[in-house]
């Protein structure tokens, strides 16, 4: 047991009393508000590790897509200079209405010379086939030519086989002189008929002469009316109408520009758009066709759309590149590789905001995957409210 020291007993005798012993330590209590805090933080870990689980378990995203649509350029088939402007930028048009209207004048002068000159092988024809009948009239006169001489040379044979009979060594009824002119008729009659066939063959070598000068003037009418239809055609080229209906964008024509075929004027962008998502190549594996997505366009301030897994690219963007990569060099790094996945929109969401959803704008897509069979579009707004 310690001794008391009295402090008095110690002043009297002049010495200093001992330092007074330590207290023993108290117990602290824990501090209840530390507590509190690692238990909320404790608890916030949980949560977000639990719904990281969750969201990667459910879920495949990526920032990296884009709104695709169909952009239809507009060009002139044939040159000429701008006359008339009938649209304005981002003005809907209809398939078929009238865009612009290129001068005439070239297409007009080209088309009259084509039908001048069909005009002139149309009388050249006729001419031919006047020729043709004069040629068939000298054929027929010829023919008939030579049935009189075929019949003067029977004549002449019958007269030399008589006289020649009436001059003998037995009988000189007629003179040496009647006999010899008879011959010599005869041959005359043989030649005459030859010429005449002669000059059939000749004419019949006209007629076909003929005909076939009349073919080639007619066959070359043909061409030329091909190439009346052709220089028609090329003038109704000359009104630039819209191929499919769509906004105006990218108007490069002002009237008065001189425009070449195939410079392209004006791009049609219809409203019929999808998204192309780029996911990455070790997300495809849960992915299927018919899967619900949620789609958030940036520009409409995180406005969320419904839609769903349309179809997948058949090769990677890599492929498509315009210098793909060359993994054959021995300078090999393994990239991740994105692949194209098309996202449709609901098709109400494209009527509501027609005009508004514009190929190009960014949007970030979330599809809902390991939830059995792929949910019906139908009930993918249900399932988005749910959440």
């Amino acid at each position: 047991m310690p001794t008391e020291h009295n402090p008095a007993e110690h002043k009297a005798l002049g010495t200093t009393p001992p330092p007074a012993a330590p207290a023993a330590p108290e117990k602290k209590a824990p501090n209840t508000r530390v507590l509190i805090i690692a238990g909320i933080i404790a608890l916030v870990a949980i949560g977000g590790g639990g719904r990281m689980w969750y969201r990667s378990h459910y879920y495949v995203e990526t920032d990296n897509a884009y709104v695709s649509g169909h952009v239809h350029p507009v060009s002139s088939r044939v040159a000429g200079v701008v006359t008339k402007l009938l649209v304005e930028d981002n003005q809907l048009v209809k398939e078929g209405d009238l865009l612009a209207e290129l001068d005439p004048v070239d297409q007009r002068l080209k088309t009259d010379q084509i039908k001048a000159e069909i005009a002139k092988a149309q009388q050249q024809v006729v001419q031919a086939d006047a020729q043709i009948a004069q040629a068939k009239a000298q054929a027929s006169g010829a023919t008939a030519q030579v049935a009189q001489s075929q019949a003067q040379l029977l004549r002449a044979n019958q007269d030399a086989e008589r006289y020649g009979q009436l001059y003998s060594t037995q009988m000189k009824a007629v003179s040496k002189a009647e006999v010899d002119a008879a011959n010599a008729t005869r041959t005359g009659a043989v030649a005459d008929l030859n010429a005449r066939r002669d000059a059939v063959t000749a004419a019949n070598a006209e007629i076909t002469a003929a005909i076939s000068a009349r073919d080639v003037l007619k066959a070359q009418v043909d061409v030329l009316k091909v190439q009346l239809q052709d220089a028609d055609q090329q003038q109704a080229y000359n009104r630039i109408v819209a191929p499919v209906a769509g906004r105006v964008g990218k108007r490069t024509i002002e009237v008065g520009m001189r425009v070449s075929p195939g410079q392209q004027l004006i791009a049609l962008v219809q409203d019929d758009v999808w998204v192309t998502a780029n996911f990455k190549e070790t997300q495809l594996a849960n992915l299927r066709v018919g899967q619900p997505v949620e789609i958030t366009v940036d520009a409409m301030d995180g406005k969320r759309l419904v839609g769903r897994v349309d179809s997948f690219a058949p090769a990677s963007g890599a492929q498509f590149a315009l210098l793909p990569a060359d993994n054959a060099t021995g300078n090999f790094t393994k990239i991740v590789q994105r692949v194209p996945v098309k996202l449709t929109f609901a098709p109400a969401d494209i009527q509501a905001l027609a005009g508004r959803l514009v190929p190009g704008m960014s949007v970030e897509a979330e599809v809902s995957i390991n939830r059995g069979d792929a949910a019906p579009a139908a009930q993918a707004p249900a399932q988005a409210a749910a959440r």
